[in-house]
C-alpha cells in the first residue's frame, strides 16, 4: 500500500498568510516558507505583526472564509484517492485549515495549533519538531511506501524522508537548492509523475 503525503498551501489551496497580507494590505505577511526556510522565526515575524496591527484569529478566519481550493485541487485529491491512502502533511493550524479541508471533502490532516488569548494569536504549538518528516518516517515504519509533494522549503525533509519526493509549482529558489526533486507545474504533470513513482515501489 503506497501513502500519498501532500502539502496544503500552495498544493491544494492558496497559501494562507499571502491572502491575508493581500486583504489587510500589510506587506510583510505574504513572507512564506516559499521565501524563509527557518519556520520558527518566519512564525515569530508574523505573531509580532499580527500583535503590531491589532490582528486577531478572527480577522484571519474571515479572510479564509473567503478562500477556495485550487482550481483542479477536489479533481486531482479525488484521483489520488482512487489510487493510494492520501494525508495531508501541513504546517498550517487547525484554526485556519477547518472551512479548507471541508471544501475538500475532509481529507485526514496532520497540521499544527495555536495559542489564543481570547481571539488574540499568542503563540503556537507545533504537534512535533520536523513534522512532515517525522509522519514520513512513522508511515514507513508501519510498511507503508510514500509519495510526497509539496512546494516550500519546509517540505523539502518530507520530500527527502519518503520513497519518492516531487515538487509541485517551487520558487526558482527551491528548484535550485534541491534539485534532486523532478518539478511539476500543473496537476496533470503531478498525475504523471505519481503514477511514474509508485511504478518505481
Amino acid at each position: 500500500m503506497i501513502v500519498a503525503c501532500l502539502d496544503l498551501e500552495g498544493v491544494l489551496v492558496p497559501e494562507i498568510w499571502i491572502n491575508v497580507a493581500e486583504r489587510t494590505g500589510i506587506a510583510e505577511l505574504r513572507r512564506t516558507t516559499r521565501d524563509e526556510p527557518d519556520y520558527d522565526k518566519l512564525m515569530r515575524g508574523r505573531l509580532q505583526i499580527l500583535a503590531e496591527r491589532g490582528l486577531g484569529l478572527s480577522d484571519i478566519q474571515r479572510v479564509i472564509g473567503g478562500m477556495a481550493p485550487l482550481p483542479g485541487a477536489n479533481e486531482m485529491l479525488a484521483w489520488l484517492r482512487e489510487r493510494f491512502q492520501v494525508v495531508i502533511l501541513s504546517d498550517t493550524f487547525y484554526q485556519f485549515a477547518k472551512p479548507l479541508m471541508r471544501q475538500l471533502g475532509e481529507p485526514t490532516l496532520f497540521c499544527n495549533d495555536l495559542e489564543l488569548a481570547g481571539d488574540r494569536v499568542v503563540g503556537y504549538r507545533l504537534r512535533q519538531p520536523d513534522g512532515k518528516r517525522c509522519a514520513v518516517q512513522a508511515l514507513r515504519s508501519l510498511r507503508f511506501a510514500t509519495i510526497a509533494t509539496g512546494d516550500s522549503y519546509n517540505d523539502t525533509a518530507m520530500l527527502a524522508e519518503a520513497d519518492a519526493g516531487i515538487l509541485f509549482r517551487p520558487p526558482d529558489n527551491v528548484v535550485r537548492e534541491f534539485p534532486q526533486f523532478p518539478v511539476t507545474r500543473s496537476y496533470e504533470e503531478l498525475r504523471l509523475a505519481f503514477e511514474r513513482a509508485a511504478k518505481g515501489l
